[in-house]
């Protein structure tokens, strides 16, 4: 006999699924997140294309167009941590849920009883729909530069 519930056990998914809206959060931040690398690493290659004809480094520095490289990193490293962050929120919410307890979900994500307990005390912004998500994403002006 399965300690899942029937909706679980047989693969339904309720459309309401709030630890499912984090999960395609992540993915559509993941995607986004990569798009922002590409064009990152296609900035630092050009930079030591410059930098190996000779530029002197402050020619180089001063000649990169915003956001710079440094900053992009930045943003992708904050914008996955926060989604991450919701994304393990939501699977603990939705472990819990399935009447797992907070010992077996902290050994599922590796942390301490501690930690989950307080992550399911947090008020944080619930993911918001996928359909909702996508159409708040913005593309910088560099993005059709790189």
């Amino acid at each position: 006999m399965s300690a899942q519930p029937d909706s679980v056990a047989s693969g339904s998914v309720a459309s309401g699924d709030v630890a499912e809206r984090a999960l395609e959060g992540l993915v559509v931040e993941l995607d986004r997140c990569m798009d922002e690398l590409v064009q990152a690493r296609a900035r630092a290659e050009r930079l030591l294309v410059e930098r190996r004809s000779g530029r002197p480094w402050l020619d180089v520095v001063t000649g990169e167009h915003r956001p710079l490289i440094v900053e992009r990193i930045s943003t992708v490293l904050a914008a996955l941590s926060t989604a991450g962050h919701a994304w393990r929120r939501e699977q603990a919410a939705a472990l819990q849920a399935e009447q797992v307890s907070i010992n077996r979900i902290a050994a599922l994500f590796g942390v301490t009883r501690q930690r989950i307990s307080a992550l399911l005390k947090e008020e944080g912004p619930r993911p918001a729909p996928p359909s909702q998500a996508r159409a708040s994403l913005r593309t910088a002006p560099e993005a059709e530069e790189a």
